[in-house]
Order: structure tokens, then sequence, then C-alpha cells
């Protein structure tokens, strides 16, 4: 199950550097805007101690970590929604994201131009924000429409008003450069326009990216203004953020050879503790409501991605298909306990080793072992 985010911003903020140091494999990056057309895809490991750790007690021959697809889609100018600068299939791209990575510039440098020769982090996500609501505005006229002319059919008459008084809270949001994502929608209203696939009402992470000397001062804890921007618009926007300095990381992906040690010593001259990417793809990987479950023993040790609320048998249908078809129950105990006890053997003996059948919700972080029969 790939975790599919989409990287947005205007041109030169660092969003081909983000996605080389995500996907350690190089995107086109220039001094100049559109230098990405069509979207480059990389595939990223989401970092999870309780991985390592399970590695360390099995000894795996192999050990495979959760996946994350990041999409580097090229930089929105104004205009973007009605066409300016390749905007309409720069648009389309980002409606196949299910989360967007917003790169916000947070750094002074007069070598690498400025799309409006200003670094403003507000009036950047403005923008953006701005041509993602006018491109859902055109959507919700079309839907509006088809709702209007659903309410002289009697069967359709009760679903069109329920979308039509989703639309109606949606509406104004968007015309004053909102989103969609922070109307109060009931469930039944939110799924009545669930076809209209809103750009705006798709969760939003906010990147800060920083040269290295403002991330030592987020590192040491101090204010940098045009962080404090980026975190008001979140608020504001009901989304979250993270700080990272896009180059660093970048730069220290593309080392090769270099050992667990060697990378804290980089990380340790910004005064990080761990990748500011660690963090991105942690808070992009909850944003989307996922959540993990390991499989462990001598052959592999191994995280499954699953959604918040899947029961076993669902679990199960991640490994294989036939899993969940022939699901009988599932050996189940947390990660928490082979870190506890030591071995399983020992978790057995505490009666902390559990079957749990088919309503069985599957909880992060447990270690499970699947009974089916074919």
């Amino acid at each position: 199950m790939a975790l599919n985010c989409g990287i947005v911003g205007l041109p030169n903020v660092g969003k081909s550097t983000l996605f080389s140091a995500l996907s350690a494999a190089p995107a086109e990056a220039a001094n100049y805007p559109f230098c990405t057309i069509d979207p480059n895809v990389g595939i990223a490991s989401v970092p999870d101690e309780r991985l390592d750790r399970l590695r360390a007690i099995f000894n795996p021959k192999k050990t495979i970590p959760a996946a994350v697809e990041f999409v580097d889609i090229a930089g929105l100018v104004k205009g973007a929604s009605k066409g300016a600068g390749r905007g309409n299939q720069f648009l389309s791209h980002i409606r196949e994201c299910a989360l967007l990575i917003h790169a916000v510039r947070c750094f002074d440098n007069p070598d690498i131009i400025h799309v409006e020769n200003k670094v403003d982090p507000a009036d950047d996500i403005e923008t953006i924000n701005i041509e993602m609501a006018f491109a859902d505005l055109d959507t919700l006229a079309k839907r509006k429409d088809r709702a209007e002319r659903a309410l002289k059919i009697s069967q359709e008459k009760k679903q069109a008003e329920t979308a039509l008084a989703a639309l109606g809270k949606i509406g104004p949001l968007l015309e004053n450069g909102g989103s969609a994502r922070t109307a109060a929608l009931s469930d039944e209203e939110a799924a009545s326009i669930d076809d209209c696939r809103f750009i705006t009402m798709k969760p939003v992470l906010y990147v800060c990216n920083l040269d290295e000397d403002g991330m030592k001062e987020i590192a040491a804890g101090k204010s940098v203004p045009h962080v404090e921007a980026v975190k008001a618009a979140a608020a504001a926007d009901h989304s979250e953020f993270v700080c990272i300095c896009g180059k660093f990381e970048a730069e220290l992906a593309g080392m090769s050879g270099i050992d667990i040690e060697e990378k804290k010593a980089f990380l340790g001259e910004l005064g990080l503790k761990e990748s500011g990417l660690s963090a991105l793809i942690r808070s992009a990987y909850h944003l989307l409501g996922l959540r993990t479950f390991f499989t462990a023993g001598a052959d592999e040790c191994r995280a499954w991605t699953i959604h918040a609320g899947d029961r076993a048998p669902k679990a199960a249908g991640v490994i294989h298909t036939d899993f969940e078809k022939g699901f009988i129950k599932a050996e189940v105990y947390s990660c928490d306990d082979i870190f506890y006890y030591g071995t399983e053997a020992k978790i057995k003996e505490a009666g902390k080793y559990r079957m749990e059948g088919k309503e069985y919700i599957v909880q992060d972080g447990d270690v499970m072992f699947f009974k089916f029969n074919i």
C-alpha cells in the first residue's frame, strides 16, 4: 500500500531538492521556473525505530520497511487555475495525490530567484491556496449544476439536497481563498460530494524549507519569523507543519557508505537528533490515518501499512489476498511486549500472546501471524 504524497509550491522553493532527499534519486533541479514539467515519482522508506528493534531481536535474513510514494509536481504560479504556467496540467497531477506536501521557502538567498522577487512565506502560501481554491470553484459549479438538476428526480432529491447543503458550506470558503477541508460537514454531507475530489479537501503538510543557519536556530528553540508565518498559516488551515533544511538533507541522502554514527554526527552539526525528513514522513503517514503492523521471524521482519480501524482479515489481505479470503484467526502481541520480555516464549508465559478473530481491530505496533485456509 503506497502513501501517495504530492509535493507542491511555487517555483524555486526547493521542491525538487526535497524530492531528491526523500527518494535519494536526484530529480531535475534548476534555478528557473518550470524545470519540472512531468512529475517525478520516488519511493521512500518510512523511518520506524520499532522495526530496527525487531531486527535486532530476530536477526532476520532481510528487513523491509513500509513505503511512501512521493510525487514532485512542478511549481504553480498566479493564474495556474486559468492555465498560466501549465497550470491545468499541474493541477490535474495534484488531484491524483492523497496528501499534499506544501513546500514553502523560508530562507533568503539573492542567488536563488524567487518567482515574485521577494521571500514572503505567508504570501506564497496564499498564492498556492488561492489557485487551488479557484480550481475547486470550477468543480463546485459543475457539481452544483448536477445537484440542482437531480432535485427534479424524486429518487435522487434527498441526496441532491444533501450535496447542495455541503456545497453551500464550501462555496464561501473557496471564494475567499480558503479550503474545503475546513468546512463543517456532517458525514452524510461529506459522502454526498466525495465524487468532486476537491483539491482543497486533501490533507496538507506544510514544509518550511530553511537554510542551515535557520535550521540551527530552530534546533536551538529560537523563533524564526518565516517559520512563524508558516505556523500561523497552517493553524488557520487546520493543517500541520515541519521544518527541514532541504539542501542539507539532499546532500546527506546522497552520501554513500556512511554509517549511522557518521550520519548522527552530520545531523549534530545542525543541532539535530534525527533527520527532518524522518519527521516529515511520519507526519505524512499519520495525517492519512495510516498505521503499521509487523511480521517478524528469522527469515524476515517487515512493516505493513493499513488504515486506522482496519480489522484483522483486512490486514491479512495486505500480505496476500488469499490470507483475507481464508482468514481463520491471528496470533497477536504488541511490539512493546517483545521489547520488554525479549522472546515470544516469555510473552506467552506472561499471558500477552493472544488469539484474535475476524472482528479484531488491528492496533499500531501489533506483531501478527495469520492462520488461514484456502
